[in-house]
This record gives structure tokens, sequence and C-alpha cells, in this order.
């Protein structure tokens, strides 16, 4: 399973990051985009010292830009095809609103371009490259999508449609696409300064089995996506998250 091309946006750090780890660990080759220069090369540097001078690679990008998404994928693929595309990147966007109806537009618009647009664009952009027959995509939901925060949850709604969609449109191609849905997970910025001690307690509280998730385990599901073992697995959402949900 060595030797591959895996693209992870959101790569510099969390799940992203650690996802990244894995395929490296595995002998792959890993780009890694996000919109900061200094996350991506800080990341980037430690696979390569870890893994070999040539495990990682970086470009940064707003992956809600059509623009800077071309760019992207002209260094993506300018010498190589795309084995895994993990679309990773995003995250709760959305400012807290006043009730106005501007304000609600607003943030369910930041919402949309930070986790749908970010996740469509660079897929629809990289999948004319992606390896046929074999090729991997694997997206990032949420337990948000069967739950809320509204226009949060609502954009990782949308990410299972697109997955479903996507896994119909280039099955007969030999492409699977999958999607997993992280619960709480522990040691990311996702909460930013809302997770205090109290905020992870509750939030630790909600699952079956006491713990927060961590970066590594939602990586090893991903891992699983991608890998040969998975080629009848296709158009699933898989749940990780402690039983805070149960099967649905």
């Amino acid at each position: 399973m060595s030797g591959r091309r895996v693209v992870v946006s959101g790569g510099g750090t969390g799940i992203g990051l650690a996802t990244a780890e894995a395929f490296a660990a595995d002998g792959d080759r890993v780009v890694l985009l996000g919109r900061r220069e200094d996350v991506l090369r800080k990341a980037a540097d430690g696979l390569n010292e870890r893994y070999g001078r040539e495990a990682a690679s970086w470009h940064a990008a707003d992956l809600a830009d059509p623009e800077q998404v071309g760019a992207a994928r002209d260094f993506i693929v300018e010498d190589d095809t795309v084995d895994v595309l993990v679309a990773n990147a995003g995250g709760n966007a959305a400012v807290p609103h006043d009730g106005g109806l501007a304000s609600v537009a607003d943030s369910y618009r930041r919402n949309f371009d930070a986790n749908v647009l970010t996740a469509v664009l660079l897929t629809e952009a990289l999948l004319p490259h992606v390896r046929r027959p074999g090729g991997r995509i694997v997206q990032l939901s949420s337990i948000a999508s069967l739950r809320g925060p509204g226009s949060y949850g609502g954009s990782k709604g949308w990410i299972n449609t697109y997955t479903y969609d996507l896994a119909q449109r280039v099955g007969s191609e030999g492409i699977t696409v999958n999607a997993v849905a992280p619960g709480f997970v522990g040691d990311t910025e996702f909460f930013g300064d809302r997770a205090t001690p109290d905020f992870v307690a509750a939030r630790v509280a909600q699952s079956l089995t006491g713990q927060p998730g961590r970066p590594e385990q939602i990586a090893a599901a991903i891992r699983y996506l991608a890998s040969p073992e998975a080629a009848y697995v296709t158009g699933q959402l898989l749940h990780i998250n402690g039983g805070a949900a149960l099967g649905r």
C-alpha cells in the first residue's frame, strides 16, 4: 500500500496532520493543503524528518476560492496522479449572530464556504486526476450532521449528500467515496477558546466510553477507507463518536 500520492486538506494540524502522519508512516507521499504557510511548513518539515525528505510537500491556498483551488490542483498534478484525497479542511466558521436576517445569512454563508466549498471545489478539481481504478476519496463530516448546531451541522449534512452523489458518479470507474463523521475529538484547534475544562468534560460525558476521541483514531479510520481492503466500501458515512450518537 506504500508509495501512493495522498492529498490531505487541512493537513497542518489536528485530524488532518494525524492523517498525513498515518499515510507517511506507510511510505506514501503526502501533499498538505491549508491556508497558513507557517503551519503547513512546520507540519511538512516534521513529517520529512521522521519519514524521509520526500514524505511531505505543502501548498497554501484558500480552498473556498476557485482560483486558488485551481493553483493548488496545478501544483498537485504537475507530475503525478492522485491515489487518495482526504477533504478534511473546514471548521465552524460562523460568528454569533444578532438575530437579524443579514447576520443569520452571514453565519450560514461562512460555514457553507468553510465546509462545503472547500471540500467540493478541491474534489471536483482533482477528480479527473484521481487514479482509475483504485482511487480513494474520503470526506470529513461530523456528528453535527445528525444533530446540529444549525449552520455548521447543515454544512456537514451537505457533505454527506455530496459523498453519496459522488460515490454513484465514479463507482463504475473503480473509485470509492466515503465520509467519516467524528464526534468530540480532543487535541485539535476546532473549539478554540471554548474548550474549557467544563466544556470538555460535558462533551466527553456524552460518549459511552467516557473518553474523548483522538486525532489518530480518526486517522486510522480514514487510512482503512483508503486501503485496498476497503475496495467494497463506498457511499458510506462512518460514525466515530464513542457512542455519543447511536448507529443510524
